[in-house]
């Protein structure tokens, strides 16, 4: 059988997240049936991430077996007939020998958005979440490097969350304003179970001044959930790339596969 690789992007907000439950429809099972019906066989999909729902994805990676002879790069144009507006394959291509879109990652960036303004926005209110308070970027920005380098990140994960190993290394945690747009992008070789959202959560508790700078610090020090805000709202989050190769220019080590989530 052929393994073919998928890039897609989706708007995650009719979706029950990514992996395919049996209550509510989900992003994986959209795919699968509309490869199934192009393919005519069982398509199973493997996605680099579990999103939760209402979380979009610009980069979300996946990968499946099959026997048909479609080439790898018409995939794309194929299923996009048969899927709906809200999810797109943007790219499709013949994997690599022993590619695995989960195992085989070395790491993700994810984006999460907020729009500081009196009143909520109408065209952003399914990308952005609202602060009514004003944020002050500098401060959120200098309290984000707190995140750089490799931590116990155990603080970070939300309640229920069952993972051995709780060491993550970040390599990058930005935090840039454009006009009312404040937007925070962190890379990382992984992350748990609602990490960036708690991360977003307590910046902009910072941003806002209702926690005072140094959570972060505090957080990882005490792996204490109690030291760090709210957890944000998941349609302000959106998975935007998973990395199959780092760049010797990041200057981290590359952690074996076993240990990535």
């Amino acid at each position: 059988m052929r393994r073919i690789q998928l890039t897609i992007e989706y708007d995650g907000t009719n979706y029950a997240g990514w992996q395919r439950q049996s209550n509510a429809l989900a992003v994986q099972q959209v795919l699968e049936e509309a490869l199934s019906r192009l393919t005519g066989e069982r398509i199973v999909i493997h996605g680099a991430s579990r999103t939760d729902a209402g979380v979009h994805a610009l980069g979300q990676c996946a990968h499946f077996d099959t026997d048909s002879r479609i080439p790898g790069e018409k995939f794309s144009y194929a299923v996009n007939t048969m899927l709906p507006p809200d999810i797109r394959v943007s790219r499709s291509l013949d994997a690599a020998e022993g590619f695995h879109a989960r195992f085989s990652a070395r790491g993700k960036r994810y984006r999460y958005l907020f729009y500081d303004a009196p009143h909520a926005g109408a065209l952003n209110r399914l990308t952005h979440a609202h602060s009514i308070y004003p944020l002050n970027d500098e401060r959120m920005r200098k309290e984000a490097q707190a995140l750089l380098g490799t931590h116990d990140f155990a603080a970070f994960a939300a309640s229920g969350s069952v993972v051995r190993d709780t060491v993550r290394t970040i390599w990058r945690a930005d935090v840039t304003r454009n006009g009312h747009d404040v937007s925070l992008v962190v890379e990382g070789n992984g992350f748990l179970y609602n990490m960036v959202r708690i991360i977003a959560g307590t910046l902009r508790d910072i941003g806002s001044g209702k926690l005072d700078s140094g959570a972060l610090s505090r957080a990882i020090e005490t792996g204490d959930r109690l030291d760090l805000g709210v957890t944000a709202p998941a349609h302000g989050l959106t998975l935007m790339e998973v990395f199959y190769a780092l760049p010797d220019t990041f200057g981290i080590p590359v952690p074996p596969k076993e240990v990535l989530p």
